[in-house]
This record gives structure tokens, C-alpha cells and sequence, in this order.
């Protein structure tokens, strides 16, 4: 544009010919202005590029990465802080925990202070091996993985005091004790403890680095847990004693606390219908036995298959849980309106035998007090031994004239004796009525079992579990 102005400006004062010339030097001036400019950059990135390099290089020469910083005099503090990214799963039979996190540390090494025109060095994960790192390690850490995809996942800066930050990208999956004693309605402390491997106390300690309000960041929408709520996280530190000296333990406690959802869906609701199903025999008449028998045995069965179901989400724990309990007084319920059934049963023939027995020994009652008058008349001085031989040998002379069969061919007249009324007066009355075990089983069953309900919500739901669980 310069040029093209120039050119205008100058049309009528000289030639053609020394006007192109004139603006082809214009526009060669401004190319090797422009030249010159990008060569003064070129020339100040690669004179900072290089002055980076002699301060990197000046700080790694004599230095050993072997020994830690202010080795053989002050402690070595190091500062961390997590980050959690992902939480859980959480195995109930494993009693484990996964999770992925950002685990920061930060340390003091006086050797990489340096004097620059930048007060901070970022540099990749190729520095690392090449300075002193803290030996930290995972305690109750099963297995760890640091993420290498696609390069390894670390972070590394340099402040010009000498301040470092190490951040690495990890996945842990660390063992979480549990005491399920209270399943489903439990809470647990998962802990996450880490240290050095190393070194003692009197060598390095490790400390929070924002306090211990602010140093484990969990946020809402890093949980994919199903059956849990982490519903809050506390940090400690501990001193740990052993053969080779004393070492400072960070902890970090994630509170959880179990969903009932699943476990009412899949247990509860279940065995209290198959209880309230048990109970519908005792309205149904007593003679239907193969209904009640069929109501009895179903409910049994059913309850077998809910408690062996409900165990393969548990470890094989030798204790009884919450739910263990439940089931049992289920079982127990079902099992006792089986029992019942039996009961009734026996007791409805064991009357009938009665009824029956009863009804014999009056029809042969009557049939002796008919005796024919040509019979001997006992007197009143007879005693009783001789009244029921008497009684004995009539009753057996009856017997055997009734199963002789008359002659058609004699002129004898057969004798027969009169056989006992058998009107439907002198029959036992059928018990088709409700048995009084029915009725009482019909009151009491219930009120117990909703009794038992109400105890049994009351106690677990009011119990503070999470409290065992961190105490534990």
C-alpha cells in the first residue's frame, strides 16, 4: 500500500520507466524488512530455548537423584492432595474399592533452584527419572495402574525456589474391611492409606497440603456407585510402628452408606408376601388337605430359594446379618403354619376316632339292655367281675350267631340277632366345622408377625452403622 501511494504521488513529476523501478525497490525494502523481523524472532526463541537448556543442564549437574533432599539434616516435608475423578465400584464379596484420581505431591529440593527469565519450568514425565521422587506407596492398595495412554499421565513443575509439583493419574483399587453385621442397612469407612516405603518419620513426614478440610476433592458427579452413597469423606495421619522404625500413614476415609432399594425389591417384599400367603391356609376348611398341604410345602420351598438367593451378593461371612435374621423369622413363620396344618389334622382325627369309638359303645349298650326274658337275670349280689363275664359272653354269642348263615333247607330257625340302629340319629355327627387351632392361628399369627415387623424396622433403621463402620 505504501509503495502503490508512493507511485500515485509521483506519476506526474517522473518517467514511466523510473516509476516501476522505483516501486520495485519499494516492495524488495519491505520484504527484507519483514525478513529481518521473523530472523529476530527465530533468533530470541532459540535464545531462550537455549538458555533453558543451560539452566536444566546446570541444575542436573552433580546432582544425585539417590539421595533425597537435605539428606543428613532437616526432615523432608511432603505436601499432598487428591483428586478423585471416578468412585467405585465397591464389592461386597471381594470387600474392595476402585477408583481413579489425580494424586498430587508437593516437596522442597533446595539443588533446583535456578534464576530464569520464567519463574516456572513445566516440564513432561522425562524429568522424573532424572531427580529424587518420594518412594510413597499404597498400604491397603490391592492393585494400582498409572495410566500410560498415550503417554505417560504425569505432570511435572519446577519453581525457581526449588518448590516441585508431581501429579500423577492413578487407577487404586484398594481393600475396604467391612462388618456386615448390620446388611443391608450398613455404612462403611473404606479407607485409603499411603506412606513411604522408605524412609521414617525422621526422614520425611508427609502433611496436607490445603488442610484437612480441602485436600480430598470428591465431586458429585465423580460417583458411579449402584448400591452405595458417598455421602462424605474424613482425612487422618498416624504413626505406623515397625522392626525398621516409625512412618507417618496418611488416611483417607470415604464414608458409605448402602441403598435399601435393590434388597426390598429383591428379599424383603418377597418373603413378607410369602409369609402373608403362608397364613391364607388357615381359611381354608380343614378337610381340604391337599390345598393346605400344597399352600404349606410352596411357601417352604419358596422361602429355601429367597435365603440361598439372597446369600450370593454377601461373602461367606460365619456370622448372621440383618437381613439372615429376617429371613430366618420368615422361614420360622412359614414353617410353623406348615406345622399348624399337622396339628389340625391330627387333632380332627383324633376326634373323629373318638366320635366313633363313642357311638360303638352306645349302640352295644342298647342292643345288651334288649336281652330276651328266657335269659338268666343276674341278681344284685352278683359282683362286677361277674357282670362283665356275663356282658363278655353275650356280647361274643351275638358275634358268632350274626356271621352264621341261616340253612333255607333246615326246619331249624336260624338265630339272628338284632343288628345296632344304624339311623342317622345314633351316626356320629360329621366335624365339618372350623377348628379352634385355625382360629387362634388366624389372630395370632398376624399380630405376631407385624409385631416382629415393627421391632425389626425400628431397631436397624435408628442404629447409627456408619459410626461402627469408621470406629472399626
Amino acid at each position: 500500500m505504501i509503495c502503490a501511494d508512493q507511485r500515485k504521488t509521483n506519476t506526474s513529476m517522473i518517467t514511466k520507466g523510473a516509476l516501476d523501478l522505483q516501486y520495485l525497490i519499494c516492495i524488495y525494502s519491505i520484504g527484507e524488512t519483514v525478513r529481518n523481523s521473523s530472523s529476530n524472532q527465530d533468533i530470541e526463541v532459540r535464545v531462550h530455548s537455549e538458555n533453558i537448556t543451560r539452566i536444566l543442564d546446570r541444575l542436573l549437574d552433580g546432582y544425585d537423584n539417590r539421595l533425597r533432599p537435605g539428606f543428613g539434616g532437616h526432615v523432608t516435608e511432603v505436601k499432598t492432595d487428591i483428586y478423585v475423578t471416578s468412585f467405585g465400584p465397591v464389592s461386597d464379596v471381594e470387600m474392595e474399592y476402585t477408583m481413579d484420581v489425580f494424586f498430587r505431591q508437593t516437596w522442597i529440593d533446595k539443588r533446583l533452584k535456578f534464576e530464569g527469565p520464567i519463574e516456572i519450568l513445566r516440564l513432561n514425565n522425562l524429568m522424573v527419572s532424572k531427580i529424587w521422587t518420594p518412594d510413597t506407596f499404597f498400604r491397603n492398595g490391592k492393585m494400582s495402574i498409572a495410566h500410560n495412554m498415550t503417554t505417560p499421565n504425569k505432570l511435572f513443575r519446577i519453581m525457581q525456589n526449588g518448590t516441585i509439583l508431581y501429579t500423577m493419574r492413578l487407577t487404586i483399587n484398594a481393600a475396604c474391611p467391612m462388618r456386615l453385621v448390620n446388611f443391608p442397612m450398613d455404612g462403611h469407612a473404606c479407607p485409603l492409606k499411603f506412606g513411604s516405603y522408605a524412609y521414617p518419620r525422621s526422614e520425611i513426614i508427609y502433611t496436607w497440603k490445603k488442610g484437612p478440610l480441602y485436600s480430598v476433592e470428591v465431586p458429585d458427579e465423580s460417583s458411579s456407585l449402584l448400591q452405595y452413597d458417598l455421602v462424605g469423606q474424613t482425612v487422618s495421619s498416624e504413626t505406623m510402628k515397625s522392626n525398621t522404625g516409625e512412618y507417618i500413614v496418611m488416611t483417607v476415609y470415604f464414608h458409605l452408606k448402602r441403598k435399601m432399594g435393590y434388597f426390598m425389591i429383591q428379599t424383603y417384599i418377597p418373603c413378607i408376601m410369602t409369609v402373608i400367603l403362608s397364613q391364607v391356609s388357615f381359611w381354608i376348611n380343614k378337610e381340604s388337605v391337599p390345598a393346605r398341604t400344597v399352600f404349606g410345602i410352596t411357601t417352604v420351598l419358596t422361602m429355601t430359594t429367597l435365603s440361598i438367593s439372597a446369600r450370593h451378593s454377601l461373602p461367606k461371612v460365619s456370622y448372621a446379618t440383618a437381613m439372615d435374621w429376617f429371613i430366618a423369622v420368615c422361614f420360622a413363620f412359614v414353617f410353623s403354619a406348615l406345622i399348624e396344618f399337622a396339628a389340625v389334622n391330627y387333632f380332627t382325627n383324633l376326634q373323629a376316632q373318638k366320635a366313633r369309638r363313642k357311638a360303638a359303645r352306645t349302640a352295644t349298650l342298647s342292643t345288651v339292655t334288649e336281652v330276651p326274658e328266657s335269659e338268666e337275670i343276674v341278681s344284685h349280689s352278683d359282683s362286677n367281675s361277674n357282670l362283665k363275664k356275663r356282658f363278655n359272653s353275650l356280647a361274643s354269642q351275638k358275634e358268632s350267631a350274626a356271621n352264621v348263615e341261616p340253612d333255607t333247607n333246615s326246619n331249624v330257625p336260624s338265630v339272628m340277632c338284632s343288628p345296632p340302629d344304624l339311623s342317622p340319629s345314633a351316626q356320629p355327627p360329621p366335624d365339618t366345622g372350623t377348628s379352634k387351632i385355625d382360629q387362634y392361628a388366624r389372630i395370632l399369627f398376624p399380630l405376631s408377625f407385624g409385631a416382629f415387623n415393627l421391632v425389626y424396622w425400628i431397631v436397624y433403621l435408628s442404629k447409627d452403622t456408619m459410626e461402627m463402620g469408621s470406629n472399626m
